[in-house]
């Protein structure tokens, strides 16, 4: 799993590739918290264009960073959703939560 983090005007885009499962989604929640905890972004992008699987580990990953974000005064939005990832986010109520584009 690769994680990207870029950072301009207080927004920061965290670019995804690889799959998301039990495995790489704990060294993701490790890095991505360190992240928002040290840099306290007002916004966090999630950006799963390079994503080929996800499973339930994911909806996990983003409603964790998502609470952690709150929590740091920042919100959260999951952009470049492969079709059948968008439809699991929204199946399990994600859209309410975060923003998915």
């Amino acid at each position: 799993m690769k994680i990207d983090i870029k950072t301009e005007n207080g927004t920061a885009v965290a670019g995804l590739s690889g799959e998301i499962d039990h495995h790489s989604a704990r060294d993701l929640r490790a890095r991505l918290d360190k992240f928002i905890i040290t840099a306290r972004p007002k916004e966090l992008v999630i950006d799963l264009k390079n994503i080929t699987f996800m499973d339930s580990s994911g909806i996990g990953l983003i409603m964790g960073r998502s609470k952690l974000l709150k929590e740091c005064g920042g919100r959260l939005e999951v952009r470049n959703t492969q079709p059948y990832i968008k439809r699991v986010l929204k199946l399990a109520g994600m859209d309410r939560i975060v923003r998915i584009t």
